[in-house]
């Protein structure tokens, strides 16, 4: 009878502790399947699939580490292509624009002539007279004398300006010499004046304003011619 309760309690005992592993069992099973199912997964409610008895902790910290070290990668990565210089260079677009104005010394031809780089350039918006054997008169070329004199002046003062301006000739005729004999046209300012203006305020050239393909007939500088 002893033998017969102690095995009865013997196997108590053995049928308890059965029973608090596998309760224990059941309880890791449900941490793991937590761990491992999303929101709204139904898994936990299924078939649990059996395994060993042991700390699923330094799993669950290293599968958080690795998705951390992850997106911090992805965001450097993300970050790097949006600043990356290169990149930038590519996507930038560039509007080249041609420069009116030209550079380089200015050197005066007559009153209203000056050469820049090789080319002339007939300033517009006035007329001054004309010099040498085109004058009219001796009246004329002196004056002509004055206005290149006063327009030297003026350049070697320091901060003359040339900018190209469109010249009254016939389509595809501007630089030829059938308009203009050749030269282009510009417009030059002396400290953000235009000489023809001071030219004119002093009496050495002539208003001329030009249409967009001819030009008015020039007033003359002689008396009765």
């Amino acid at each position: 009878m002893v033998l017969a309760a102690g095995g009865i309690l013997i196997g108590r005992a053995n049928t308890i502790d059965q029973d608090r592993l596998s309760t224990q069992q059941w309880m890791w099973k449900f941490a793991a399947l937590l761990l491992s199912s999303g929101p709204g997964d139904n898994r936990v409610m299924g078939r649990v699939i059996p395994f060993r008895r042991r700390s699923i902790l330094p799993i669950a910290l290293g599968a958080i580490a690795a998705a951390i070290l992850a997106f911090a990668a992805t965001m450097i990565f993300l970050d790097w292509k949006g600043s990356s210089p290169a990149i930038q260079q590519q996507n930038e677009v560039k509007i080249l624009r041609p420069d009116p104005r030209p550079s380089g010394p200015i050197e005066v031809i007559d009153g209203d002539t000056v050469r820049m780089n090789g080319t002339s350039y007939r300033l517009v918006g006035f007329d001054t007279p004309e010099r040498g054997d085109k004058a009219r008169c001796e009246g004329e070329r002196s004056r002509a004398e004055a206005a290149t004199t006063r327009l030297r002046a003026l350049v070697g003062s320091g901060d003359a300006r040339l900018e190209r301006a469109a010249c009254a000739c016939l389509p595809g005729q501007e630089g030829t010499r059938n308009c203009n004999y050749g030269r282009l046209c510009g417009s030059l300012t002396i400290g953000g004046r235009d000489v023809g203006q001071i030219l004119i305020s002093e009496g050495l050239a002539n208003p001329y304003v030009c249409g967009p393909t001819r030009c008015p007939p020039r007033r003359p500088w002689c008396d009765g011619r």
